[in-house]
């Protein structure tokens, strides 16, 4: 025993592993730069919480200025204004403590060009980010997307925004953000959860646990079957059965999977054999939040899916006697000078405008009220002209930044935030006027400019805009850097709709969803 003890001693001392070294640096590998309109992306594979400094050459590589620091692999370099010609940037990643004049550091070194903006340019990039959320941020055991980005466990999946998010995945697949098989990877994993998630007579709750397929609680009572999330969420499935429904064998079954789902949904038992439909129902509390779903609101492709369902379908008197019989149904006034047909004063959060709207295609859907798209659009540019008036003197609205709805905010969590209320604070969520390029598209591109290209630094982040900016608050509590699903998914699919009118076109041409329009008398293209 002691001659092997020796022996081990001996190789110690000559190899000299009694003590063991830690590398100096760990450095970047797998570095990568893609250009934007006015900000470089830098990725690159790292030790996990190891910190870098990014420097940046804009003269081949003759002086570095540093960019910035981050651990995280990951970095944006605004650099403000677009260039005015193609120019080569260079890149530089160093582990902390590496200087510039390392005999090393020029192994880490990326360059790229940048090129002049366009607005094409600029809206693929908004598209291509705010994707990201439902991929590369998909909760990756069931494909679903996660409620937000600021969930400690990431486990709460939300139904209605992964019914946006498979829209924009569909949307992604087209635009190559990521390919085809991985968009139907990720929807077969979100239909293998949903069979098996715990259901209200067909119906989805609004918030799922991801780990036990049971519902998360929203609120008090809320923990059962959501009639309009479900809604939602049935909108994206029936985008993406169209998608597939041509595809190869593993597509086609994916589409008929889906058809079985939708097929599944008890819309009718929502009515409790009354003439109006309800959003929650569940095991524990049965009917006591007793919501009645009523217009005009984000409710509407409720309504239409209802009355579109090849087997448990509502009549058109249902629809009649409930949604169009609100007090914010019909308006008729004029704010602004611009007329609203239907719903609130100023029109509400523009959510409303967004969310039926993400497939339903307003385009040509009129009905003996209003056309759809002018009353969307109408909607949108009293918004507009409310920030331009600014009747409370809010730092910052006006022409390139308008549009309120509900979101995060800096001071009070998940609000509302729309004109004429406690709620509208000048806090601005970027998705209410990009999501509403469809209707304004020189409006809210004059937004979208703004917040890039003033802002970009503060207000853009790993998947695209964050969640809410208010400029009236102080420096450091302006930008709530959360991401929602359900703020994500619109900007993603109205953007596509806007450049492609792809999502519009698929969720129209199911022929359930033609025949529940006419039922319901609209008029439609």
């Amino acid at each position: 025993m002691n001659r092997l003890l020796v022996i081990f001693t001996l190789i110690i001392s000559v190899f000299g592993f009694a003590k063991a070294e830690s590398p100096k640096y760990f450095v970047p590998f797998e570095l990568k730069a893609s250009a934007y309109p006015a900000h470089v992306e830098i990725t690159f594979h790292n030790r996990t919480g190891f910190e870098y400094e990014v420097y940046r050459s804009q003269n081949q590589g003759k002086k570095f200025v540093k960019a910035g620091e981050t651990n995280k692999g990951y970095f944006l370099d605004f650099f403000g204004k677009p260039v005015a010609s193609e120019s080569t940037f260079i890149y530089r990643v160093l582990p902390k403590g590496m200087s510039l004049k390392d005999k090393n550091a020029e192994k880490y070194q990326i360059s790229v060009n940048v090129k002049p903006a366009t607005d094409e340019a600029l809206l693929d990039m908004t598209q291509r980010y705010t994707t990201r959320y439902f991929f590369d941020f998909a909760e990756p055991k069931t494909g679903m997307a996660r409620e937000r980005s600021n969930d400690v466990n990431g486990e709460i999946v939300t139904t209605g925004g992964t019914g946006f998010g498979i829209m924009a995945l569909v949307a992604g697949a087209e635009r190559n953000y990521l390919s085809r098989n991985d968009a139907f990877s990720t929807i077969r994993k979100t239909v293998d959860f949903l069979e098996n998630a715990e259901r209200f007579h067909g119906a989805w709750a609004h918030w799922y646990d991801a780990r036990s397929g049971k519902p998360f609680s929203f609120s008090k009572y809320d923990d059962g079957g959501d009639l309009v999330e479900t809604a939602f969420l049935v909108q994206g499935l029936l985008t993406a059965r169209e998608y597939f429904k041509n595809g190869n064998v593993d597509e086609r079954l994916l589409a008929n999977r889906i058809t079985q789902l939708w097929e599944t949904v008890e819309w009718n038992w929502y009515t409790r054999g009354t003439d109006s439909l309800y959003w929650h129902w569940s095991k524990n509390h049965e009917w006591k939040m007793n919501h009645r779903i009523k217009g005009f609101d984000e409710t509407l492709i409720t309504y239409v899916l209802a009355a579109s369902s090849p087997t448990y379908p509502i009549s058109r008197k249902v629809y009649e006697s409930s949604f169009k019989n609100s007090p914010y149904f019909l308006n008729g006034k004029s704010y602004y000078g611009i007329k609203l047909d239907l719903g609130m004063d100023l029109g509400g959060p523009l959510f409303f405008t967004h969310y039926s709207f993400l497939g339903l295609n307003p385009t040509g859907l009129t009905d003996e009220h209003t056309n759809y798209f002018e009353r969307n659009k109408a909607h949108a540019l009293i918004h507009r002209a409310y920030a331009i008036d600014n009747p409370k003197k809010h730092a910052g609205l006006g022409a390139n930044l308008w549009g309120f709805t509900s979101s995060d905010d800096p001071l009070v969590g998940y609000t509302s935030h729309h004109p004429g209320t406690n709620d509208e604070n000048g806090t601005v969520p970027p998705t209410a006027a990009l999501s509403s390029i469809v209707y304004t598209p020189a409006e809210s591109l004059e937004v979208l400019k703004n917040l890039y290209y003033n802002h970009g630094a503060k207000v853009f982040g790993k998947y695209g805009f964050f969640d809410a900016y208010n400029p009236s608050m102080v420096e450091g509590q302006q930008v709530v850097k959360s991401y929602l699903a359900i703020d994500q998914g619109p900007i993603a699919v109205m953007t596509e709709n806007y450049r492609s009118r792809l999502i519009w076109k698929l969720f129209m041409q199911n022929p359930e969803i033609r025949n529940g329009l006419t039922k319901l008398g609209f008029q439609y293209k």
